[in-house]
């Protein structure tokens, strides 16, 4: 096998020539499905319900399968993004009032960097609080989080997932945590918890 064609088997490039419908289920199943977890936890958090995120997997995967010859590098990312694109599709039906303020396109304030809250915090609140305070999040900026800091992808990742150039996605993910700390400081104030930052 060349390096080429190695990379193409490994990072989903173009189908081999005459690939039979078994082969292309053999490959689908090789570089896709190993990113199911990653999928259903992507649509958990923006559905914000487990059943809903299993619909929406179910649905992305179809998907993905149907136009599986149209996958050009590595699966997960490309996976993902049709996973981002059916919750949004799914919410605007069920529960647009989930996207209010969700625009692709608007530019966020440009924020400092600096070291994530989530860390700090969640050494200092319990996993519930945790994840009361991130399902609080509008849509946008959930999803931000949770694809750098759960399921660890690179900022030029989100940014073809979310399909946004990655200044953008640099900044919700500022705001995000920004939001994030506010908003478990806010469960700490109303819980009398002493938080020291």
């Amino acid at each position: 096998m060349t390096g080429r064609e190695y990379h193409d088997a490994h990072a989903g490039g173009p189908a081999p020539p005459h690939e039979t419908l078994s082969e292309q289920k053999e490959r689908f199943e090789r570089l896709v499905l190993p990113h199911l977890d990653a999928a259903y936890n992507l649509a958990r958090w923006l559905t914000r319900n487990d059943h809903d995120a299993q619909d929406v997997v179910q649905e992305a995967v179809l998907r993905a399968y149907r136009f599986f010859d149209g996958l050009r590098g590595a699966a997960r990312p490309w996976l993902l993004a049709i996973v981002r694109n059916s919750c949004l599709t799914w919410l605007q039906i069920n529960r647009p009032a989930d996207l209010a303020g969700f625009d692709d396109r608007a530019a966020e304030p440009r924020a400092l960097e600096e070291d994530g809250p989530e860390a700090q915090f969640a050494r200092k609140f319990d996993r519930r609080m945790l994840n009361e305070a991130l399902a609080a999040l509008p849509a946008q900026f959930r999803e931000v989080l949770i694809l750098r800091e759960l399921e660890d992808l690179s900022y030029k990742e989100i940014a073809r997932i979310a399909d946004v150039p990655i200044g953008t996605v640099m900044s919700r993910l500022a705001r995000a945590r920004r939001l994030l700390a506010e908003s478990l400081q806010a469960i700490s104030n109303a819980s009398g918890t002493q938080v020291h930052e």
